[in-house]
């Protein structure tokens, strides 16, 4: 069995709208406040604050992968 490869177009669809991508960007924004929020209740390092922690820092990165999507000039790249 081998590793499936982005470049296997049959494999996506390229069917989600410009407000299926900004929906998803403002559900993403709006967990990721809730997980920062968290942080601000627990003690840093606690077992809550980091389950928190790690949500935060993961949504972190799909905000700012959905916002490079959408083209926000302040996004240069989404890895860096």
């Amino acid at each position: 069995m081998t590793l499936s490869d982005h470049q296997e177009s049959e494999l996506f669809t390229y069917d989600r709208s410009w407000e299926d991508i900004e929906n998803m960007l403002d559900k993403a924004e709006k967990v990721k406040n809730l997980h920062h929020m968290g942080m601000m209740k627990h003690r840093p390092k606690s077992k809550e604050w980091m389950f928190h922690a790690r949500n935060f820092k993961a949504l972190e990165g799909v905000v700012k992968t959905l916002r490079w999507t959408l083209g926000d000039k302040n996004v240069v790249h989404p890895l860096e």
